[in-house]
């Protein structure tokens, strides 16, 4: 008997782990450039994560009294957590639209949602002082307050793509029984993460309505957590599209062939031209509503057009024009762009126009940049992990009943 346990956990760990190698195999297979460049990445950032753990913000960032939001809250907080929103707008349009042409690209998108929230959550630990006093958001019940409200939604939220991961997690695991439970929650789990997105996406562009002279007036209004939510549901298109054309042709031997991605790819760059459009014309109506006109005659006016003309109009053209007469390729590049000026509207109104009229202004340190690199790495490396071992890019032939 404990030699039949023994060779089915060996098996497991073979077959499921290993992906069929012996552990020499395995490890001459990781022997590759990519591999070296991220090793060599981690070796410098995870005793640059302790070290700020050990040693305080003072010693690992550039943050002061007049700048306590940096790098780490803009770009590893605001960004990580829009970037990811791909989960519940490609979920909602599967489980709750009836559109199922989408099922192949809806678990790798929940998949890097809840790797991104993750990756986030460490971000935003590492930016608070005291990040052991992050448990008491569970019992100070401040009802009044927005960072109430984002703390809670994250939470939830988080936990919430953890219980829709369980679906291919299951599979991966072989347990049938509790997969069809959690198959068949799907639909109250999305509409648990459309609720809590909506929330925690809004909520965190309100946190800007507490400091309305601290924001440029060019990216602040009194419905920038209309902004923050539209342009969340712009990051999820983007983000989905990018990522889908990336992984089916990293992951090629893994990938459902069944799934016609370029057709998808022009249903998505349909959608993303028309709420990238209404987004750039709701930015125009924020110029006008603000009287802000003056300032596009600055240096924050040119940077203010650089990012709606750029990285907004100027993509939404293109994936109107690539949805029309079917240039994939195109709609693709204009994905790139759009997750980039998200990236850039982002970093805007937490870092670049926030305290624009002082003049010692924040400037990340290098420690600061290499431990966002690394969260980044970490979260590259456990989407490719996963992706190659689990039923990610295509369901598991042995639950049939299920797709």
């Amino acid at each position: 008997m404990a030699n039949a346990t023994a060779v089915a956990q060996h098996s497991f760990v073979r077959e499921k782990i290993l992906l069929g190698m012996s552990w020499k195999e395995y490890l001459r297979s990781l022997l590759t450039p990519t591999n070296a460049v991220a090793t060599f990445i981690l070796i410098i950032g995870v005793p640059l994560l302790v070290y700020r753990f050990a040693a305080g913000l003072g010693a690992t960032t550039n943050l002061s009294q007049s700048a306590p939001w940096g790098l780490w809250i803009g770009f590893d907080m605001m960004t990580g957590i829009v970037l990811a929103a791909g989960g519940f707008t490609i979920g909602s349009a599967v489980q709750l639209f009836g559109l199922k042409d989408y099922h192949g690209i809806e678990r790798p998108a929940i998949l890097t949602a809840f790797l991104g929230y993750v990756m986030a959550v460490i971000g935003l630990l590492a930016d608070l002082g005291r990040p052991w006093n992050i448990i008491m958001a569970l019992f100070n019940f401040g009802t009044a307050s927005v960072l109430f409200e984002v703390a809670w939604c994250v939470m939830c939220y988080t936990t919430v793509l953890l219980l829709e991961f369980t679906v291919p997690l299951f599979e991966w695991l072989g347990w049938k029984r509790i997969h069809s439970v959690m198959k068949k929650a799907l639909i109250a789990l999305t509409v648990l993460s459309v609720i809590f997105s909506t929330m925690h996406q809004s909520a965190l562009g309100s946190l800007f309505l507490l400091a309305p002279t601290k924001l440029h007036p060019l990216w602040y209004t009194p419905y920038i957590f209309v902004f923050f939510f539209v342009s969340a549901i712009i990051a999820g298109l983007n983000m989905v599209i990018f990522e889908s054309a990336l992984s089916h042709r990293i992951f090629q031997s893994r990938a459902d062939h069944h799934v016609d991605v370029d057709k998808l790819t022009i249903g998505l760059g349909k959608a993303a031209a028309v709420v990238m459009f209404a987004y750039f014309f709701l930015k125009l109506q924020s110029l006008v509503d603000g009287h802000s006109w003056g300032y596009l005659a600055t240096g924050y006016g040119a940077w203010w057009l650089v990012e709606v003309v750029g990285f907004v109009l100027l993509p939404s053209l293109v994936f109107a024009y690539g949805a029309r007469n079917r240039k994939v390729k195109l709609i693709r590049a204009a994905s790139v762009v759009g997750v980039l000026g998200v990236v850039l509207n982002r970093l805007n109104i937490s870092v670049i126009a926030f305290n624009w009229n002082r003049v010692d202004r924040y400037v990340p340190s290098w420690m600061e940049i290499w431990v966002s690199i690394t969260l980044v790495t970490i979260g590259v490396l456990a989407y490719r992990w996963i992706v190659n071992r689990m039923p990610i890019l295509r369901g598991d032939p042995a639950f049939p009943a299920e797709h």
